[in-house]
């Protein structure tokens, strides 16, 4: 029977099995001395078993420090080293979680470095303090200590924040070694398991020799690295001193090019093509305003709030701003931007870019003040087509500055609060722009633009205004008719209905808006000149009339009626004898006529008062109210 015992071996079965051959020898009715003798063997037998998984543990011990010292002689990453040991140390004690921590010296405690097998977010961002806590025991005496049951164990101080993590974790048995380098305590390692266990010397041996490959691995890590970092410094230098006397030689080399082709006349683009031709990429060129007056804006993708906020930063430092694979250089005079060169290119030689930016500035200058004597011309011929239309020549005079006082155009006025001078520069730029005139008039400056919508255009010059300024600005506008010499005659009268038409969005708490008499609603047939009473009736109530007209129904009659009980459906039906049922069914063809809303009060009076002047127009015998005919 002792062969039996022998396979048992051979195949390593477990300790349990070797109880078969013994019952098996009783159940075929052995003598005593027989299974007496078989279990001297089994004891023999569970001896050698020992032995063998002894010595079995030991060699993969001593494989995983021989793997290990095979990983510290091909140190490449030591995060991956750190990690292989601390692996390492979970299987060969076959806990459920190991871990190391390290000493931070600038705030006096140790940090979770590596975890293998934690679940807890919280344990893994734990830091314990010298003394505190099992591992700060450790890294405070530089001995190991392992307890069966940690929460039972008073031999260190419990800190709750400590206790929280563990508890989540759900460990119980804690073995913690200490990370030496010389007679200095870099870390602690540790195994820890999640049921109640004792932790063996040979254990404590085999943690603490696999602590100190990982001391090692860190010193050598630290070696290593010092070694790395002093010599890229010196190839850091001698690359830096290189590439600068290079960049210096470019940069004043490209500052002569730029130089040249102002002298000879050229411009903005000339000088952006300088900067491409040097430094490759896109190039734009933006003005005070954001305005690409140079290059493609579509593409340089990213010119966002962003890159003006850079723009800014540049401007206060003096130097070209970086905003992801942007450059950004701005230039200004007396605190006033000039313009901005954004840059994407791979060649960040930012003085090229800063000398380009000043070049660029310097050409804007000029170009402002030229901008400024024209503006002064263009001012003046408006405040004369304002305040004295019975010049002569003034036709001329728009001729020769490019202006067509032939074709329909446009007065806007626009109210701004302060900032007088760049208000004014701002619709002198827009005025030659378009080839039109502005004036500068106090607190509101005055344009005079070719077109004909003047709403739109009320509501483009009081968002760009307001963007330019950083500040509210408020727009009317009044259109002015173009047959022959008509323009000149009307400008003054449409100059005082689009000053009207700011004023009262101003009043209504619409600041910061833009709009022509047209929008205004009723408001507008008071401060209108043209008071079109007809277009007036047609925008506020003319859904309801063409309905009535195609349908021979009497909703305008029902909606007047309905005002006129105080809004009662039961007083309405009463009043035009019909059925309350009738009524409630014509004020919900009425709502979906004129849209959500008709009944708000502003709405409501709207509706009132085109109700009014439709029945005036029928009940007057020419159909007219006041100059129109409706």
């Amino acid at each position: 029977m002792a062969r039996h015992f022998l396979e048992l071996l051979a195949r390593e079965a477990s300790a349990v099995e070797f109880e078969g051959p013994i019952i098996q020898a009783r159940a075929a009715g052995a003598d005593p001395a027989a299974i007496e003798e078989l279990e001297r063997a089994k004891v023999e037998a569970l001896k050698v078993r020992d032995l063998l998984k002894r010595r079995a543990r030991r060699e993969a011990e001593l494989s995983a420090l021989y793997d290990t010292a095979g990983d510290l002689a091909a140190l490449r990453d030591l995060d991956a080293v750190l990690e292989a040991i601390v692996h390492r140390a979970r299987q060969l004690l076959a806990t459920d979680v190991a871990y190391m921590t390290l000493h931070d010296p600038e705030r006096g405690d140790t940090y979770m470095r590596v975890t293998d097998g934690s679940i807890s977010a919280k344990f893994r961002a734990l830091r314990l303090a010298m003394g505190a806590g099992l591992g700060g025991l450790v890294a405070q005496t530089a001995t190991p200590y392992s307890t069966a049951d940690y929460f039972a164990d008073a031999r260190f101080r419990h800190k709750e924040h400590i206790d929280e993590a563990v508890k989540e974790e759900g460990l119980v048995a804690i073995l913690g070694v200490p990370l030496r380098l010389g007679q200095r305590v870099i870390g602690v390692l540790m195994a820890a398991n999640r049921s109640a266990r004792p932790f063996h010397q040979e254990e404590v041996s085999l943690l603490a020799s696999l602590a100190a490959h990982a001391a090692v691995a860190i010193d050598n890590a630290r070696l290593l690295q010092e070694t790395r970092n002093a010599l890229e410094e010196l190839s850091h230098a001698h690359r830096t001193a290189r590439a600068h006397g290079e960049a210096v030689e470019r940069a004043a080399m490209a500052h002569d090019r730029m130089t040249s082709l102002v002298l000879r006349g050229g411009g903005i683009e000339d000088v952006a093509a300088v900067v491409t031709d040097v430094l490759g990429g896109s190039l734009a060129v933006l003005d005070d305003l954001g305005r690409v007056i140079s290059g493609d804006a579509g593409e340089l993708a990213g010119l966002d709030a962003g890159v003006f906020e850079a723009a800014q930063a540049s401007r206060a430092l003096g130097r070209t701003v970086r905003k992801g694979d942007l450059l950004i250089a701005s230039a200004d005079v007396g605190g006033e931007p000039l313009c901005t060169l954004v840059l994407r290119s791979d060649d960040a030689d930012e003085r090229i870019l800063e000398r380009a930016a000043l070049v660029c500035a310097l050409l804007l200058l000029f170009r402002r003040s030229v901008a400024e004597a024209e503006g002064r011309v263009r001012g003046e011929l408006l405040d004369d087509l304002i305040s004295r239309p019975d010049s002569p020549g003034l036709a001329d005079r728009a001729r020769r500055l490019g202006v067509d006082l032939g074709a329909p155009h446009v007065v806007v006025v626009a109210k701004h609060e302060g900032q007088r001078e760049r208000a004014a520069f701002w619709a002198s730029s827009q005025a030659a722009m378009r080839h039109g005139l502005a004036a500068g008039r106090g607190d509101e400056v005055v344009l005079l633009l070719p077109g004909e919508n003047a709403g739109v255009m009320a509501q483009r010059v009081a968002a760009e205004l307001t963007a330019s300024l950083h500040g509210t600005a408020t727009a009317g506008a009044s259109g002015v008719g173009g047959q022959g010499g008509q323009v000149v005659q009307d400008v003054a009268a449409a100059y005082q209905e689009a000053r009207r038409c700011a004023e009262a969005l101003i009043a209504l708490g619409r600041a910061g808006g833009g709009a022509s008499a047209a929008e205004l609603g009723f408001v507008g047939l008071l401060v209108g000149d043209g008071r079109d009473v007809r277009g007036f009736v047609d925008r506020v109530l003319g859904e309801v009339i063409d309905y009535d007209a195609r349908r021979g129904t009497a909703l305008a009659g029902t909606l007047e009626t309905y005002f006129g009980t105080g809004g009662s459906p039961s007083r309405t039906a009463e009043a035009m004898h019909i059925h309350v049922n009738t009524v409630t069914q014509r004020l919900d063809r009425i709502g979906k006529l004129l849209g959500d809303g008709w009944l708000e009060p502003e709405r409501a009076l709207e509706i009132q008062l085109a109700l009014r002047l439709h029945r005036l127009g029928h009940t007057s015998g020419t159909k007219t109210v006041g100059p129109n005919t409706i």
